[in-house]
């Protein structure tokens, strides 16, 4: 059976080497037809983790709640239950869900009741595509841009949670961490000894700074699933390249906090994500990192 799947990949991998726009057209037809499935995965998966909460919370304070009124949850699934608009519940046909054309068609509203439909699901499809085909173009026809495409869904996944709810789901982020390490077994990206030591540095550097800012100003600056993605950075990049992550991270954090707070009422108090900076300076490293911090430190230096 294995033997079947590596000769059928590597068939594939020979075809889309010989004829690389076929293989662009498929990366960048799957990445579409991803980044709506990604939608799906936005939308629900704090909704998913809403309804375990609530139910561990029954299950421990059952006295308790029983003599109090509480709302229901329904359970939420990626699967189920069907998509529909959240303002008539019209139930969304497959004709209705294809990437990006479907919301042009209906010209951004509900077919049913003409509500209109967020131009962020169109956007999020073709952002999609677009990094998908940056990853394909970098890494060509290999078994790295498989593994960096799973990465880069993922993250994408990750920035839209974390700017909607500040949360970064441990059901991501933790296989991203696994599957970092065991790539690494055979130095897919670094050798497995700088993958294990940047994923313990990754979620010590950060562990150690929450625990420094919350003595000396009794505030938490940042959530655990920070910790948890600089980790997984550094088990797929080693830890040579976490100090230019992080400070492309904090600049651009730093700049964007400071915006809101000067030109949309941000009031300091208020929570900032920082897992979506983490994200998007941790793919520029992956992709480009090695020349980066070469020019940087030759630029200090």
């Amino acid at each position: 059976m294995f033997d079947t799947i590596f000769y059928s990949f590597n068939h594939l991998t020979t075809l889309f080497q010989q004829s690389p726009t076929f293989f662009y057209i498929m990366v960048g037809l799957i990445s579409l037809a991803i980044g709506s499935f990604l939608n799906v995965v936005i939308y629900r998966t704090p909704k998913m983790m809403e309804y375990t909460w609530y139910h561990e919370c029954r299950e421990f304070l059952a006295d308790e709640i029983d003599s109090v009124k509480t709302k229901k949850i329904s359970p939420v699934t990626l699967s189920k239950p069907d998509s529909t608009c959240p303002n008539c519940d019209h139930k969304i046909r497959y004709y209705e869900n294809i990437p990006v054309l479907s919301w042009l068609f209906l010209k951004g509203k509900c077919s049913q009741c003409a509500n209109k439909i967020s131009a962020r699901y169109p956007l999020i499809e073709m952002s999609t595509m677009l990094l998908s085909l940056i990853v394909a173009q970098h890494f060509g026809a290999t078994l790295t841009t498989f593994w960096v495409l799973l990465l880069t869904w993922s993250l994408i996944a990750l920035t839209m949670i974390d700017f909607d709810h500040m949360l970064l789901p441990d059901q991501i982020t933790l296989p991203l961490l696994w599957l970092g390490l065991l790539l690494n077994i055979n130095g897919t990206f670094v050798p497995l000894s700088d993958a294990v030591v940047g994923a313990a540095v990754g979620y010590m550097s950060l562990f150690s700074v929450f625990w420094l800012f919350k003595l000396l100003t009794g505030k938490e600056g940042m959530g655990f699933g920070d910790f948890k993605l600089f980790a997984v950075f550094g088990a797929w990049l080693g830890w040579q390249l976490l100090p230019l992550l992080i400070l492309m991270a904090s600049v651009v954090g730093a700049m964007v906090g400071i915006t809101l707070m000067l030109f949309k009422n941000h009031q300091k108090e208020q929570g900032i994500p920082f897992g979506p900076y983490l994200a998007i300076a941790g793919w520029i490293t992956l992709l480009w990192g090695e020349g980066l911090w070469s020019r940087y430190l030759q630029i200090i230096l």
